[in-house]
């Protein structure tokens, strides 16, 4: 296992979670060069795989509480914050929201997300290398729903 207190992420960690990013910045990228009549496709499939990976971040804190030594404070306010990304998610893709408001929901739930992990590795719920791996997955998550929402609002 990593150390939890190494600077570095695991190589692994670094590999799936670039991987990850390929749906963000094709989707962000494709919405601009796809004919107009997919164009909502190409969103859906972007804000759908937004909601997914917000639940599976939601997860990571779940679990970060979960496995926290001391169930104290802290740990609890984690645990109830664990749930607030995938509602954010669910709520960007099952209620009817235009795009024009869920893919800004999406972007501000990542930007909260990465204050969680910050607060995670503060009080030693998550380990010392995560903002080494998250900062630059949550910005180029962000740059990618930022790239979309403005052809959402320019064309």
């Amino acid at each position: 296992m990593h150390p939890f207190d190494a600077s570095q992420p695991p190589k692994l960690a670094l590999l799936l979670g670039y991987a990850g990013l390929v749906p963000f910045v094709t989707g962000a990228l494709g919405i601009w060069v796809t004919p107009e009549g997919w164009r909502v496709v190409v969103l859906a499939a972007l804000l759908d795989y937004a909601a997914v990976i917000l639940a599976f971040m939601g997860a990571i804190h779940w679990g970060l509480a979960m496995r926290a030594e001391n169930a104290g404070e802290p740990a609890q306010i984690q645990l109830g914050l664990s749930v607030v990304p995938p509602l954010l998610g669910w709520l960007a893709i099952s209620g009817g929201m235009p795009t024009s408001l869920a893919l800004p929901l999406c972007l501000l739930a990542f930007g909260g997300l990465y204050a969680a992990d910050l607060r995670a590795v503060k009080l030693g719920l998550a380990p010392q290398w995560y903002p080494s791996l998250r900062r630059p997955l949550t910005i180029i998550v962000c740059l990618s729903l930022l790239l979309a929402w403005a052809s959402v609002l320019l064309r």
